[in-house]
This record gives C-alpha cells, sequence and structure tokens, in this order.
C-alpha cells in the first residue's frame, strides 16, 4: 500500500486532546496532506491545509460560532486526486466529498454531540432570538450530517459506546478499536500518598465541580485537581482546605502525580477516557461515573469503582466503597497494555489493509 495517494481529514486542530492523539498516531502510519476547518499551529504534520474558515477573525478561538458554515467548509475540499481517505471525526471531518473510486474510513470519536445528543442540552443554554436561530440551523446541520454519512465506506468506533451511538444516529455499523494511550510513559510509584486526584480541562461536561463539591464535603481526605478551563473560577470558589487546584502543569509530574496518587477520580461521561486509562498504567485504581467509556476500561472491583449517579451523595459513597478494599497497582498497570499505542496502530493497520484489500476486489483499477 506504500503507492496509495491518501488524505487526512480532521476537524481542527485547536489544543491536544484525546481525538489529536488519535490523529498522531494515523498519521505515523499513513502521513499524507491534513485537512482541516481551521489550525492554530503546524505541529509535527508537514502539510496542514485549512478551509476558509481560517481567515475569519478570530477563527482558532471561536471558531465554534461558525458552525453553519461547517458544511461548505469541509466540502470545499478537493480530494479526488487521492486513493485512501481517512478521517478523524467528532464533527464533520467524515462528512467530505468523495468518489466511488475512492476508500473513505472514519475513526469516529463521536457523532457529532451538540446536533444530537446534546440538541436540547446545548438549547437551553440561550433564549429568545437565538434559541429560534440555533433550533433552525442545527435542524439543518443534522439534516446534512445524517445524508452525508453515505461518504464514508466504513465507520471505526472509539468504543462499543459508540459504536451503538452511531447505529443509533446513522444506522451504520461500527468496528471498535480502541484509541491509543501512552501507556510506555507511565510507571509504579514506590508508595503511594495520601490524596486523590483528578486531571482534566475545566469545562463544565467535565464535572470537576462534583467532584469538588464532594471532597469538601469529606474534609479528612485530600483533593489535588490538575488542569485549566473556563471553569476555574467557579471551581476556586467551591474548594475547601483539603483541595488543591495545580492548574495546568507538566505532562511529567502529571504521570508522577497519577502515580502517587491513591486514586484517580473521574466524573464525566466520556465517550472512552484516556485520563483514567493513564492512571491505570500508573498503578492507581479508577473512582469513576459508571457510563460512557468507563465501563470498557475500568474493571468494577479490581481496577476500580463505579458510581451511579453524577451527585455528591453518589461519589460520597463510592469513595467510602473504595476504601475498604484493595487494589492491586501491578494488576492494574498490567491491565492497561491493552490500550497502548503500539496496539491501536496494529490494530488500525491491519483494518486499513483488510479494507483496501476488499475495496481492489471490487475495483480492479485500483493500487496495491
Amino acid at each position: 500500500m506504500s503507492s496509495l495517494k491518501t488524505a487526512l481529514v480532521h476537524d481542527w486542530l485547536i489544543g491536544r486532546g484525546g481525538a489529536e492523539k488519535v490523529l498522531e498516531a494515523i498519521y505515523a502510519l499513513y502521513p499524507g496532506p491534513l485537512h482541516v476547518l481551521v489550525k492554530d499551529k503546524e505541529r509535527e504534520f508537514q502539510e496542514v491545509r485549512a478551509s476558509f474558515l481560517q481567515k475569519f477573525p478570530f477563527a482558532t478561538r471561536a471558531y465554534r460560532f461558525f458552525l453553519p458554515f461547517f458544511p461548505r467548509a469541509i466540502e470545499q475540499f478537493d480530494l479526488s486526486g487521492y486513493d485512501l481517505i481517512l478521517s478523524s471525526s467528532h464533527a464533520v471531518a467524515k462528512n467530505v466529498l468523495t468518489h466511488a473510486n475512492q476508500l473513505h474510513i472514519c475513526y469516529c470519536h463521536t457523532p457529532m454531540r451538540y446536533a444530537w445528543d446534546l440538541y436540547h442540552h446545548y438549547l437551553n443554554d440561550v433564549g429568545g432570538i437565538k434559541k429560534r436561530v440555533a433550533a433552525r440551523t442545527l435542524h439543518s446541520i443534522r439534516t446534512w450530517d445524517s445524508a452525508a454519512t453515505s461518504r464514508v465506506d466504513h465507520f471505526i468506533a472509539n468504543s462499543h459506546y459508540i459504536a451503538r451511538r452511531i447505529k443509533k444516529v446513522y444506522d451504520r455499523d461500527a468496528a471498535v478499536i480502541y484509541p491509543p494511550v501512552a501507556t510506555h510513559l507511565f510507571s509504579l510509584a514506590k508508595t503511594k500518598e495520601e490524596f486523590y486526584l483528578t486531571v482534566s480541562r475545566l469545562v463544565p461536561y467535565k464535572k470537576i465541580d462534583l467532584i469538588v463539591e464532594a471532597f469538601a464535603a469529606m474534609p479528612d481526605k485530600k483533593l489535588v485537581v490538575i488542569g485549566d478551563g473556563p471553569e476555574m473560577s467557579k471551581i476556586k470558589k467551591k474548594a475547601a482546605k483539603n483541595i488543591e487546584i495545580l492548574g495546568e502543569v507538566p505532562d511529567e509530574e502529571v504521570r508522577n502525580m497519577m502515580a502517587k496518587a491513591k486514586a484517580f477520580v473521574f466524573a464525566a461521561e466520556e465517550d472512552f477516557g484516556i485520563a483514567p486509562v493513564e492512571a491505570q498504567a500508573a498503578g492507581t485504581p479508577v473512582i469513576a461515573y459508571g457510563r460512557g467509556g468507563v465501563l470498557e476500561t475500568v474493571r468494577n472491583g479490581i481496577t476500580g469503582v463505579f458510581f451511579e449517579e453524577q451527585s455528591v451523595a453518589s461519589l460520597k459513597d463510592a469513595v467510602s466503597l473504595f476504601e475498604k478494599r484493595y487494589f492491586d497497582p501491578q494488576g492494574i498497570q498490567m491491565h492497561a497494555q491493552q490500550f497502548s499505542e503500539r496496539r491501536f496502530q496494529d490494530e488500525y493497520r491491519t483494518y486499513v489493509e483488510k479494507k483496501w484489500e476488499e475495496f481492489c476486489e471490487s475495483h480492479h483499477s485500483c493500487r496495491r
């Protein structure tokens, strides 16, 4: 497959989260021009092509406000000269225009949340004329997004949880390949210390405020919060003396703290959730809200415990249950290895090669 002309598509290059780590792993296997709506810097990609949205004022900060332009922006890319299209999508990257002699494989992190699952939640945050405009815009986006999924030949989901959502929203089946986690960068601490840890962007759906409230009600237990974001001031106001908020810290220090922590606390409903896997790679058990991707990455009672509701009382009960049990750091670390970067690249390469061979069987002029 070395002779294939490959193009990569991603929604936007702003910051570096789990989706960008997946993109980097795909790019290492199949380097090619990368097409995005907007970008903030080049990074290690040799060629990044941004859409016309890049020329809009404050494009790298206000890009989400340009949602009505997303369909036109993603469809502007001319990929007709490529054999293989690999998209990494949590919004519209999967909806690039393709033709019958191309193979398009989409690694889907989630169907576009604010157009589908979070539609009513999003509308509740606005009112008046803005609400009416938003409703019409999101209806139009849903109609376009649903129809445009026919441009994808094969879906890969980042978890069985997301595969079910893809089936529900798009009525398409998806293979499951868990995202790459840099498990090799984590090591066990010689001794655990008496603090709980959470690491996250401080945004509403991460529910860091819930974690802080719960530990403020448990003054004998120390909580360390690592991360920054728009909810920083809100979270600081809720913090008590037993809660330390560090903001952003270097990656090496994050790994060190994860290894030393008594447990890692996670209250979000995530599509996959890389941070809980990283904590387990450091031999640290996880106390997590029992919904979403963590049900596939954390073994209840063995590598962590779940709480059933996103409430202070439920989290407090989970902490109490956690402290009555023993968790083996080495066993937890071994469990995390199934989510390694090498495992991801092996599975992803095997999948792409298989689908290309199947594609060639029905397209005799394709390159091998």
